[in-house]
């Protein structure tokens, strides 16, 4: 099996790395070509969830339009960096199918509008940090949940073969109502930990953090009657617990000032509670806040 996966960032490079442990052959695209450079001379590195380093022989480039005829496309860039890549994806063979690994819910229509028979989206829990260009800490195991939005589910099933516990994958059948549980998920945490720039434990141990966890929370379910049925405020405990450790996209976006996907996760979330009459003033007050730090271009 070849698998190109699109986007050297962390998500990209820890799922590289788990990919090609298991015998399939990844290509990795990056943006740049120092990176690719650093690639192909160290190998990629992945630092284990127990301290120990597994380093896996990826191959690497910046030109996807060069690439052989790969088995499947998997799509890691943050969805700022989608726009210019709509335009090669439509170029490349609508035999090939796509998976997109995207936060929020914005992608979802603009990614079926390209021409490819087979389209499928992936919603990601695990823990991932980069630390340099060519290696990757796995932060924490969490479930990759794929859904098959249009074409055959074949190809997409053989990852289910492989079979790592270290990276457990799961087919769902509805991408849409997958993406919109997730974008939940990240609202509550993902602004909350950028604001107050704190890990992802602290929402649970800090009082003051936690009862603003329990606002956020209860004004999405009164927004979204579903939301109780399918993510309880224990769920939303225990994710915190899990990945206590962790540093939430958000918050490391805001670290290294570069623009967050605030947009594409609480944007869309604030526009659809709108349609049903609801403002969610704690999380649009989040929004704000996390624009505005952007705008200023404060880091800490």
């Amino acid at each position: 099996m070849k698998v190109a996966v699109i986007g050297a960032g962390a998500v990209g490079q820890l799922t590289a790395s788990f990919l090609a442990e298991s015998g399939v052959t990844v290509t990795l695209v990056a943006r740049r070509q120092e990176q690719v450079d650093e690639l192909n001379i160290n190998k990629l590195t992945r630092v284990n969830v127990d301290g120990t380093k597994t380093v896996l022989n990826v191959a690497s480039t910046t030109n996807l339009a060069t690439l052989p005829t790969q088995n499947l496309l998997v799509i890691t860039v943050k969805y700022g960096h989608l726009q210019k890549l709509y335009k090669q994806l439509a170029l490349i063979s609508s035999d090939i199918p796509l998976l997109f690994m995207q936060n929020g819910l914005a992608h979802f229509e603009e990614a079926l509008n390209l021409p490819q028979t087979n389209i499928a989206f992936c919603s990601v829990s695990f823990g991932a940090q980069l630390i340099g260009q060519t290696m990757v800490q796995h932060r924490g195991v969490g479930l990759c949940k794929i859904a098959v939005e249009r074409g055959d589910q074949h190809i997409f099933r053989k990852l289910l073969q492989l079979q790592n516990s270290m990276f457990p994958i799961e087919m769902v059948g509805n991408a849409e109502q997958m993406l919109f549980a997730k974008a939940v998920l990240n609202s509550l945490i993902n602004p909350l930990t950028a604001v107050l720039q704190v890990k992802n434990g602290e929402l649970v141990t800090n009082k003051q953090a936690f009862l603003l966890l329990e606002n956020i929370y209860r004004e999405l379910t009164e927004a979204f009657e579903d939301i109780e049925h399918t993510i309880s405020f224990g769920d939303v405990v225990d994710l915190c617990r899990k990945t206590a450790k962790n540093t939430s996209s958000m918050l490391a976006d805001r670290l290294q000032g570069r623009k967050s996907e605030i947009e594409t996760i609480v944007g869309v979330i604030l526009n659809k509670a709108l349609v049903n009459g609801h403002n969610l003033p704690t999380l649009r007050t989040l929004y704000h806040q996390v624009l505005a730090i952007e705008e200023s271009g404060e880091r800490s």
